[in-house]
């Protein structure tokens, strides 16, 4: 597992203790916050699904029809540890893509450069914590862990 690797570091062999024992909950704190955020802009878009897929444009909107529900049922098995690796992956690829479709933020000037800016950044380290997520993958704390149990 990796966190059972300690640090570089001796200095840090207290921080190694508590990320070791607290893995497990670490993990499915870690899941519950990058889930939720997807699970809740996710039922947004899909509660108006047809204004969202249309806000999309000039993108054609099947996309709209395609990104919401992904983001959605991702959010939700990210959230639960519910083929974590397969929804971390699906939730990167869709991050990815809207953040190259909505946060180019390097086309404004001014306070709309900052605020885009900052969201696109902002899901960088979002994508960080999928990639975390494919590494780690649910955790004891999981519906993957009961699986494997049976």
């Amino acid at each position: 597992m990796p966190g059972d690797t300690p640090s570089s570091h001796p200095m840090l062999s207290c921080t190694d203790r508590l990320a070791i024992a607290s893995q497990d909950f670490l993990i499915l704190c870690g899941r519950v916050m990058l889930g939720w955020i997807f699970v809740e802009s996710g039922w947004g878009k899909l509660m108006n699904l047809p204004a969202f897929a249309k806000g999309l444009a000039p993108v054609p909107s099947v996309l709209g029809y395609i990104a919401a529900p992904v983001e959605f049922v991702g959010g939700v098995c990210i959230l639960l540890g519910l083929a974590t690796r397969y929804a971390a992956l699906a939730i990167l690829a869709f991050t990815i893509v809207a953040t190259l479709m909505r946060h180019r933020y390097w086309e404004f000037t001014g306070a709309q450069y900052r605020a885009q800016s900052g969201q696109f950044w902002k899901n960088v380290s979002i994508m960080g914590g999928q990639l975390l997520l494919l590494v780690t993958a649910g955790g004891r704390y999981s519906i993957d862990a009961l699986l494997r149990r049976r």
